[in-house]
């Protein structure tokens, strides 16, 4: 689509490829939540490597709005053929459309395949082109005759453009840590003092279990983590999606891919035990704003508490070490409250073109935002940490 009256220019893209990527990363940067999700090299090689493509689901429809040449906004959308891979549930409302004679997919999604990490998603240099952005997107989903849009794990100014632009928002919750402010912690031991005791005594009995069997660590950074690291750890996440009877998203090629593109945001700790590896955990870095993201983890042998501390207590360590100042738990888990991770809210924004649907999913978002508000208001109830 092309307005000659004011030379902006919006189209759809079925390749990342074909998007300039260094255009793409200075305008992610320009944004409030930027990730290391949203860059140019993260999402294409979700592409290149066949995870999230039309064959597996997501067919990509990349959508630009430029002005003379010059990128305004973007936004990371997909048609979307299911539900898998999204961590905000609607499959009721698929259901819903099917009792109905009418077609629910394929739905129009604008998030990060795979990754529930809230940020960014409405990519613009200010305020106006992102409300321009979500008027192209609606008239995408109208042109292609599509039932919906979904915008998942928004950024505060996303979340305000949908509110301008009168969309329904749904919230959910997460667990984040968050670094102590304005004095920061010292060290991991500094941090548990300040939880109450069972939970301060919780942490200390998990860690020295782990130790007491012999278990150390090795923490690979960046470009330090070789390809023998990467196959080890990508063998201990397939096992964990084989544990729990399901098929991983994500192909070892991507993990090449961003190994080769991207490796800067990458911390990954390995379990040792007797000289041989055993677990791993992949936390991801936004080093700059000094935000990391706990992502995966598996493991090759059982060893009591040993998921815990590598996916919890060590990489809290490391954000205190190096003055982090959030670590993001990932989606769901109240045990994660016990190790120091506090209740979050997420939202998304939802547009149906059927306006009794509209009004019915309108009318049950906001009981289930009065629900979560109050499981919000009990989980705080509960905090783990120290009165004061």
């Amino acid at each position: 689509m092309e307005n000659d009256a004011t030379n902006y220019v919006i189209r759809a893209h079925d390749d990342p490829s074909a998007l300039d990527a260094e255009a793409w990363n200075a305008l992610l940067e320009l944004q409030d939540a930027p990730t290391p999700f949203l860059r140019h090299e993260y999402l294409s090689a979700l592409h290149r490597s066949g995870s999230a493509i039309a064959d597996t689901g997501w067919a990509p429809v990349w959508l630009t709005v430029e002005h003379r040449g010059v990128l305004l906004a973007a936004c990371a959308l997909y048609l979307k053929a299911h539900s898998y891979g999204e961590y905000v549930f609607d499959r009721a409302w698929a259901d819903a459309y099917r009792h109905h004679g009418l077609a629910y997919y394929p739905k129009l999604l604008g998030a990060v395949p795979f990754t529930p990490v809230p940020g960014s998603r409405l990519l613009a240099v200010n305020d106006a082109a992102r409300d321009m952005l979500l008027q192209a997107i609606l008239a995408l989903a109208r042109q292609r005759g599509l039932s919906s849009v979904h915008l998942l794990f928004l950024s505060d100014a996303d979340r305000a453009a949908c509110e301008r632009g009168a969309w329904m928002q749904r919230d959910g919750v997460q667990f984040h840590w968050h670094n102590r402010a304005p004095e920061p912690y010292a060290d991991f031991n500094d941090f548990t003092r300040n939880l109450q005791r069972d939970k301060r005594k919780k942490i200390a009995q998990e860690r020295r279990r782990v130790v007491e069997v012999g278990v150390s660590y090795e923490t690979l950074e960046g470009a330090s983590i070789d390809a023998a690291a990467w196959d080890f750890f990508y063998r201990c996440y397939t096992l964990t999606y084989h544990a729990h009877r399901s098929t991983p998203y994500l192909t070892r090629a991507f993990f090449e891919e961003i190994a080769r593109t991207m490796p800067q945001p990458w911390l990954m700790f390995v379990a040792r035990l007797g000289g041989q590896r055993i677990a791993a955990s992949l936390i991801a870095l936004n080093r700059q704003r000094r935000v990391a993201y706990g992502r995966y983890w598996g493991a090759v042998a059982h060893v009591p508490c040993l998921h815990f501390d590598a996916c919890y207590h060590q990489p809290l360590a490391w954000c205190i070490a190096h003055g982090y100042l959030r670590f993001e738990g990932g989606a769901q888990g109240e045990h994660k409250m016990a190790r120091g991770l506090l209740p979050a809210k997420t939202v998304s924004a939802h547009w149906l073109a059927d306006q009794r649907f509209a009004s019915a999913v309108s009318a049950f978002l906001q009981q289930e935002g009065a629900g979560v508000g109050a499981y919000v208001d009990e989980l705080n109830e509960r905090n783990p940490f120290k009165p004061g």
